[in-house]
């Protein structure tokens, strides 16, 4: 059986740094930081009281009539808002494909929280007949797929990915792979997450997960730094658009990246803690590089899961040192969720799209807030300043609860 090539060619994304991608990876490069006291919910009693926060977001009325934006959950309005723009980069809907060979698979780690939220003291003050009918239809993990197949008339193959931070980098090795089978000659892919809530703060916060610095919040995401004490809530969507790379060239099609390799694999150890030797996140990098028939040193950038916790950053970098040997020290490492905040079931999407803009535009993106380096993190995590690096291939790290893991490899366009 024949293989096709994966092609990138259209990008949309939002969260605390900005409402499109052009704001976001600006922001980026600048290392600002998207973190900031919440403001759309009143955290009298919350334990957390700051996070990514998307602010002045208001759904353009052609995505979804306003009457029903309030019926809808934020993770399904996040996913409309950076298709839109990934599509209108891709021009996907001018390329003449079969509506049948255009599929959606976007990963999301807790679906509609809010809105579950909501009902759920509706149902205890008010009874259940006050519950809302579009309940059901505003939290399902799939629905942000549907609402968007309906919109653009997609109707291949269509589902959601949850398996917790790693979900949309999952999505987007199974979208990659609908392509390279030939089901699909193209995929929107990527995640959406909408679940900064008093519950999920809460639930994290007891846990011990989060940190907890209400009077520096913007400082609070300082992965591989000694005083990092545990990550932050982000919120928002990175879309991709892949294309067959055959029919996206003959078409005129502007390719961003190619994707080259993935892998998955799972720690069976812990439903929270990483493997202290990161022995499956080997597997999973190894595994990774070799689907892609390609040597170690050939990989120039990896966007690090880095979430800001003190086992789970060291146990990654751990795992990076023994795949790729004295290369390692060579690399270009950086975690930007000391920027956006940990977008859990996004997390991959957009950070996939950070690997994309880093080998378009070969700029690295930093790690800010890395004060005092970590001795046992002593690898090159571009700190605090963007650098210039002229890089091939670029790796995205998406680690979840529940030990699963998923590595995604991208190539430059030549």
């Amino acid at each position: 059986m024949k293989l096709h090539r994966v092609a990138v060619t259209g990008m949309g994304a939002i969260c605390g740094l900005g409402n499109s991608l052009d704001e976001v990876w600006k922001n980026a490069l600048l290392g600002k930081s998207g973190i900031s006291t919440l403001e759309n919910q009143n955290t009298e009693n919350w334990p957390v009281k700051f996070g990514g926060e998307i602010k002045n977001f208001k759904l353009a009325p052609h995505l979804m009539e306003l009457k029903d934006q309030d019926r809808f959950d934020l993770f399904n309005q996040y996913a409309l808002h950076a298709s839109e723009e990934a599509v209108k980069q891709s021009k996907v809907t001018e390329a003449g494909y079969a509506p049948e060979k255009i599929g959606i698979i976007f990963g999301t780690g807790l679906g509609g929280f809010p809105h579950i939220e909501a009902n759920h003291k509706i149902f205890l003050e008010k009874g259940a007949r006050r519950v809302s009918p579009f309940f059901i239809p505003s939290v399902i993990p799939n629905m942000p797929e549907g609402l968007i197949s309906i919109h653009y008339g997609f109707k291949g193959i269509n589902f959601a990915v949850a398996s917790a931070c790693a979900s949309s980098a999952h999505a987007i090795g199974l979208a990659a792979t609908e392509i390279m089978l030939g089901r699909q000659d193209a995929m929107l892919t990527g995640g959406t997450e909408g679940v900064i809530t008093g519950y999920t703060i809460a639930g994290f916060a007891s846990m011990k997960a989060l940190s907890r610095r209400n009077d520096e919040p913007h400082r609070a995401s300082r992965p591989y730094d000694v005083d990092r004490d545990g990550f932050v809530m982000g919120e928002g969507a990175g879309i991709i658009v892949l294309e067959n790379y055959d029919k996206a060239v003959a078409r005129g099609a502007n390719i961003l990246a190619e994707v080259v390799g993935f892998g998955a694999s799972s720690d069976a150890y812990h439903i929270t803690a990483p493997h202290p030797e990161g022995t499956s996140a080997m597997m999973c990098m190894q595994q990774t590089v070799d689907s892609a028939g390609i040597n170690l040193e050939e990989v120039g950038y990896i966007n690090a899961h880095g979430t800001s916790t003190p086992l789970g950053d060291v146990a990654e970098l751990q795992a990076i040192k023994k795949v790729f040997g004295k290369h390692a020290y060579d690399l270009a490492i950086s975690s930007t969720k000391s920027m956006t905040g940990h977008l859990l079931g996004a997390a991959g999407g957009l950070e996939s799209i950070f690997c994309i803009k880093a080998l378009e535009t070969g700029m690295i993106p930093p790690t800010i807030n890395l004060d005092n380096m970590d001795p046992a993190c002593d690898l090159n995590v571009v700190p605090n300043t963007a650098i210039q690096k002229d890089i091939k291939y670029a790796l995205n790290n998406s680690f979840g609860f529940g030990g699963t893991n998923s590595s995604t490899l991208f190539k430059k366009v030549q």
